[in-house]
């Protein structure tokens, strides 16, 4: 299975790309279409940066697509602000679905657009061997997305009760609505690395590295042949 992991920021993705490193696995420089990228050969995996925000996510991810019409399976993966106090800074959220959370339409009957994540994949995720010692909480539950970084309590209460979500980001829905247009596969997996409050920026700072080192290892356990040799990855 080629599996295509599209990370947003240039700092969530040299973290990630450094926790891979930690875990023993080998990177190589490539290209697909007009971006650089990296490719992890053991896992089948390359790693390709996103950009901030949904649109330039979304246009990014659908060059990725593009260039490349064999991916089985495309993740975003990245941070995001917790919703609910049951998430804490460093818990890895995987999306059950993504809702596009700043859709307005007052044309007619109000209706956020809702991403579904691939059920196959979010099952086997369930059941994934984490490494001895591991400290986070996964998460199953809808990610919100859209392009608003909260900041603020009221907000944050808003936001989780319109849309039922665990953690709010900014690019998700963006890659979402790529993969639905190409056909491909798609599943969001999150660390939060703060509670979406007026402590956000700084909070953000502080824990991202230990986010995303989640994140690398979630889906490195995931996929991770060297104790998974059986296990069937097919979606």
């Amino acid at each position: 299975m080629k599996i295509l992991i599209v990370i947003p920021m240039k700092e969530e993705f040299e973290y990630f790309l450094k926790s891979c490193n930690s875990l023993g696995y080998k990177t190589e420089d490539c290209t697909v279409g007009k971006l650089s990228a990296k490719v992890i050969p053991e896992l089948n995996v390359t790693l390709a940066r996103g950009g901030f925000g949904k649109v330039k996510f979304a246009v990014k991810t659908q060059h990725l697509l593009d260039a490349y019409t064999r991916w089985d399976l495309v993740i975003c993966a990245g941070t995001a602000g917790a919703l609910i106090d049951d998430v804490s800074a460093g818990d890895v959220v995987v999306a059950t679905a993504t809702v596009e959370h700043d859709f307005c339409n007052t044309s007619g009957k109000a209706s956020l657009p809702k991403f579904e994540g691939k059920d196959t994949v979010i099952s086997s995720l369930r059941h994934v061997s984490l490494p001895a010692g591991t400290a986070f909480k996964l998460h199953f539950g809808i990610i919100a997305s859209g392009d608003e970084v909260v900041l603020e309590k009221r907000r944050r209460s808003s936001l989780h009760k319109l849309t039922g979500a665990l953690v709010v980001d900014l690019e998700g829905a963006g890659g979402a609505r790529a993969c639905r247009f190409s056909d491909v596969p798609f599943v969001e997996i999150r660390g939060a690395t703060d509670n979406a409050d007026q402590y956000t920026l700084e909070d953000f700072e502080t824990n991202l590295e230990i986010a995303m080192d989640n994140v690398a290892k979630l889906i490195t356990s995931w996929i991770n042949p060297r104790e998974h040799k059986e296990k069937d990855l097919s979606i």
